[in-house]
């Protein structure tokens, strides 16, 4: 089977600000952890081939020498295997856990994953869920467009948010990501633009590219949404939709105000441009609950909204719903049977309990979430002052811009330290964002402390090397 090639432009971007030097550690072993980190977060796919050790040298401005130690690293370590002629090809090595990285050490943590673990109410909802079965166990359990009684909780929940819902309008799915999946089969062909916010969620890029269209980012300004921006990218590019998340935005936090909601749904009604408008962290708010959802604001606004129970309740649930028009919803059931044929019928009834008994624990899940907010600003006030971030509105993550473009550089250190960082370049498109860092308050309070307490002296290090000195006014 042939491999996917990636070109050396492309290569040079993604390693981003990966040379120290002043430091000591010699250049190739700097390229190869910088190469490791790239296949460790996924950025380099499994079984892509990597550029020529010429081309590479060339366009990275190394010796060759440089280039062949440090695939020859890689290769030793079991991250790349190289044929004659074939070039070297991205792997992960069969025994993972003896490499020397974050997996492999007793400080193992994942710093790059903004995720809550499971609260007690998602015990018992399995356990409501399972005393439901029984009455399911006659029919066939697949169901494409998912349960009549799920459907019918998730169309009140947007009723009770202000956007009237019949369960007709609702698909279940397993995920957001599934959904918006679903949805690129449905809407896109190859080639096709697909407008996204910059920084955006990885995991949309990675599904947009996935589906062999074109992600076309609008920038974030510091505050806000630039819909201008988004009027002439629309009408420069004339996209097939466009992707946002305007319910504390993943990686920034911030939440998209009623003006702003308006004029969006306007620009999706004046030039009919399809908006997938995923709503993961709606319900993950501190101080006030969001506007009314997207919809609202123009009727004759194409709008699809995505929705997950993962975010809310607990990633390992693995279900979402796609609300739409009666009509798209028959189209996308009849889409889904290329990629499934249904979703676990255990998990709907679980997330059903959640949805219908959610006043009950998740007020205290904000509450919670909160105080991990207040802490992890705190820390990172008194641990590394050059760093500038703004309080998010909801969700489950600082956007956090370092002085300089130092973001992949620090997660290397980081790496070897056994903390994997979520770096900036992971929610941009060809290697933006360097210089920020998306960092997660979802850990307990002795983790985070701990977790920061490791990373300061390794932060300290790379910015007297790299003459970062100043100090940043935090916002």
């Amino acid at each position: 089977m042939s491999s996917r090639r990636h070109g050396s432009q492309s290569l040079q971007r993604l390693l981003g600000h990966w040379q120290e030097t002043a430091s000591r550690i010699p250049l190739w072993r700097q390229l190869a952890s910088a190469l490791r980190l790239l296949i460790l977060d996924g950025r380099l796919a499994l079984d892509s081939r990597l550029p020529g050790e010429r081309e590479l040298a060339a366009v990275l401005n190394v010796s060759r020498t440089t280039i062949a130690s440090a695939l020859a690293q890689l290769r030793e370590e079991g991250y790349l295997e190289s044929r004659q002629g074939s070039g070297s090809r991205v792997i992960l090595p069969e025994h993972i856990h003896r490499v020397p990285t974050r997996t492999s050490t007793s400080m193992a943590l994942d710093l790059s994953t903004a995720a809550l673990s499971a609260g007690p109410e998602i015990h018992q909802a399995y356990h409501q869920a399972l005393c439901a079965m029984p009455q399911h166990l006659l029919s066939s359990g697949y169901l494409p467009q998912g349960l009549l009684s799920l459907r019918e909780t998730i169309a009140g929940h947007y009723c009770e948010r202000g956007l009237p819902t019949h369960p007709d309008e609702i698909m279940v799915v397993n995920g957001a990501v599934s959904g918006l999946a679903l949805i690129l089969r449905l809407l896109t062909g190859p080639g096709d633009r697909v407008v996204v916010d910059h920084p955006t969620y990885p995991l949309a890029i990675a599904a947009i590219q996935g589906a062999s269209c074109r992600p076309v980012g609008v920038s974030l300004p510091e505050q806000g949404w630039d819909t201008a921006g988004l009027v002439a990218t629309i009408a420069q590019t004339s996209p097939r939709m466009a992707y946002l998340m305007p319910d504390f935005h993943n990686p920034t936090g911030r939440c998209m105000d009623d003006a702003t909601r308006q004029t969006v749904a306007d620009i999706a009604a004046k030039t009919r441009t399809t908006l997938v408008v995923d709503e993961t962290m709606v319900n993950l708010w501190f101080d006030a609950p969001p506007p009314p959802p997207l919809p609202c604001y123009n009727a004759d606004a194409p709008i699809i909204m995505l929705g997950s129970a993962g975010k809310s309740f607990w990633g390992g649930l693995r279900l979402g719903w796609v609300r739409a028009s009666s009509r798209t919803i028959a189209a996308l059931v009849q889409t889904r049977d290329t990629f499934d044929l249904g979703s676990p019928v255990l998990e709907q009834l679980a997330t059903a309990w959640l949805i219908e008994n959610a006043g009950t624990f998740l007020p205290e899940r904000r509450q919670q979430l909160a105080r991990r907010r207040a802490l992890c600003g705190e820390l990172m006030r008194t641990h590394f002052p050059e760093w500038t971030f703004s309080q998010p509105a909801g969700g489950l993550s600082f956007w956090v811009e370092l002085p300089d473009t130092l973001a992949t550089q620090f997660a290397t250190h980081a790496e070897s330290a056994g903390i994997q960082l979520g770096t900036g370049t992971r929610f941009g498109l060809a290697g933006a964002f360097d210089r920020f860092l998306r960092m997660p308050f979802t850990h307990p309070d002795d983790t985070l402390r701990a977790a920061f307490s490791t990373l300061q002296p390794l932060w300290d290090g790379l910015r007297f090397q790299t003459g970062v000195g100043k100090m940043r006014k935090i916002i």
